[in-house]
Formats: structure tokens, C-alpha cells, sequence
């Protein structure tokens, strides 16, 4: 279920919900909204009040509605409310309206305030929460091969065994072959075969223009998988805070005035990157990159 959606139902259930630096959303007393309504539900005009804030805070009760509708954990909940507040303000900011299904549009004023649209209809019905995940206390990032199938393991060592009985084969025929080839050849005449003298090069000359090949370098580095982007230093300080405090060891990267992102640095061979960004994308969910 979106986060979205999440926030409409919340609202029905609790007359009133705040979307943390964007304001809060109340619906009057008197409506009654039928939960176990598949259908939509006219709004009547006026039912819903908004009030602009961007110093909102973030509403725990929200929070704790996410959690229990969507089986994450809370840190995971706490940061799809967080990236969801991120990309409304964004795409208001370009001047495009945010609509919200069952609830409304916000569009940006020309004082650069948001001012709130009230929609027609309610849509009041949940959809099925996910399988229940159990949080864990300590995250590990693990970073080995996972064991192969006892089925998988007996087919590679036939495919193997083949392989080597194939290699064995040709090189009986090529020996026996070759062997058979030399037999025939007809014996040289020593007395045609010129002597060729290699040419005298001096020493010095090959001592001046030797130049010295350089060795690769050890294929392991120091590498950075970005896993949280924000458009505020303010924003992204406060989850590196979050984050810190959960045991994620991170780093806040600014790239410009108006793109922060939060890093967490390894230092494993290069050919680890791949199970790096696997593993963090399952406990920060989005899409973790290298940072370049």
C-alpha cells in the first residue's frame, strides 16, 4: 500500500493527521466515513480543513498506523513518510498540484505557500497488508555466497567430470597424431640451413631507452553506497541522527547547496559493490548507487 494512502485512511480513522514539513489535515467531526465501504463516498463541501506549516513535525501516531498496516519496521516506516514529505515538496515546488486519491489536490500559491483543493468523493477501503516481517536488533550485511543446493552441487561436478574426460580425449588424439606426423617428416639437410647471427646491440642503448612497466595495483579500494538522497541539509542531518542511532554507521555527503545524501563507506575489494548495494537496499528499501 502507498504511504499515500496510508495518510487518507489515517485521517479517516483519526479526524486529523500532520505531514511533517508540509502542515495538517482535518476532517470535520461530523462526517462519517464508512470504513467497510468498498465504494467511494461523496465529500460534502467544507468537510476537510488544511493548515500550511513547514516546521511540522512528523505525527508518531502516523507512524505507528504505517507499521501496523504494512508489517515494517518502524525505522523503515519512518523513512517512506519522510521520502514520501520529500517528493510531494519537490514536485510542488515545480509547480505541479498534488493529487491525493480521496482526499485532495495541494498546488503551490504564488507566495509560495501550499493551499489545499477539497475533492468529491471518499474512498474509504484498505487494501491487504503484507506478510508480517520480524525487525531484527542488529542488522548484519553479510557478504559471502549463499549455499548451493545439494541437486545443484551433484550436476556441476558431472558437468566437471565431463568437461576433464573431454580435455583427456583430445589430448590422447593430438599426441598420437602429432607423434604419427613426425615419423614421416623427411630428414634436413644441415648443409642448406643458413646460420643467422642475431646484430650486435650496444648495451647502453638498450639500458637508455628501457622504460619500466608498472604493476597493477591490489584490486581492493574504499568505496561509498549512497542509500538516502535530500534536498535540505536540514533534512538529511536530522536522518543521519535517525539513522545513527539505530547502529548504521553513515556519512553525510553534500554535493551542492541543494543535494545531500547519506553514504555507508566499506572498505571491501571492488567486486563487492553489487552485495553491498543488495544487502542495504533491504534494510533502506529505494534504490542504494555508488557513490562517484
Amino acid at each position: 500500500m502507498k504511504v499515500e494512502q496510508l495518510i487518507v485512511q489515517y485521517l479517516y480513522n483519526n479526524k486529523t493527521v500532520t505531514v511533517q514539513d508540509i502542515g495538517t489535515f482535518t476532517i470535520s467531526p461530523e462526517l462519517h466515513v464508512p470504513l467497510d465501504n468498498e465504494k467511494d463516498t461523496p465529500l460534502p463541501e467544507g468537510s476537510i480543513h488544511f493548515d500550511y506549516n513547514t516546521k511540522a513535525t512528523q505525527d508518531d501516531g502516523l507512524i505507528e498506523f504505517i507499521v501496523q498496516q504494512t508489517r515494517k519496521i518502524k525505522p523503515l516506516a519512518t523513512s517512506d513518510l519522510e521520502s514520501y514529505s520529500i517528493l510531494s515538496r519537490q514536485f510542488l515546488n515545480i509547480g505541479k498540484p498534488l493529487v491525493i486519491e480521496g482526499l485532495g489536490t495541494l498546488v503551490k500559491t504564488q507566495q509560495g505557500s501550499y493551499e489545499f483543493i477539497q475533492g468529491n468523493t471518499l474512498n474509504a477501503k484498505l487494501e491487504p497488508a503484507p506478510a508480517q516481517m520480524k525487525e531484527k536488533q542488529n542488522e548484519e550485511i553479510v557478504f559471502t555466497t549463499p549455499e548451493r543446493p545439494a541437486s545443484s552441487n551433484k550436476a556441476l561436478a558431472i558437468i566437471i567430470g565431463l568437461v576433464v574426460l573431454a580435455g583427456v580425449a583430445f589430448g590422447i588424439y593430438y599426441l598420437l597424431n602429432h607423434k604419427s606426423a613426425d615419423n614421416t617428416l623427411e630428414p634436413v639437410n644441415t648443409d642448406t640451413v643458413a646460420t643467422v647471427v642475431p646484430p650486435i646491440v650496444d648495451s647502453n642503448l638498450l639500458k637508455k631507452d628501457t622504460v619500466a612497466i608498472p604493476v597493477a595495483a591490489n584490486d581492493g579500494s574504499t568505496f561509498k553506497v549512497v542509500v538516502k538522497e535530500y534536498a535540505t541539509r536540514a533534512d538529511a542531518e536530522k536522518a543521519l541522527k535517525r539513522f545513527s542511532g539505530y547502529g548504521h554507521n553513515l556519512v553525510l555527503v553534500t554535493v551542492d547547496s541543494t543535494h545531500y545524501k547519506l553514504a555507508m563507506p566499506f572498505t571491501k575489494p571492488i567486486t563487492d559493490t553489487l552485495l553491498a548495494k543488495d544487502s542495504l537496499k533491504k534494510i533502506f528499501q529505494g534504490q542504494p548507487s555508488i557513490l562517484q
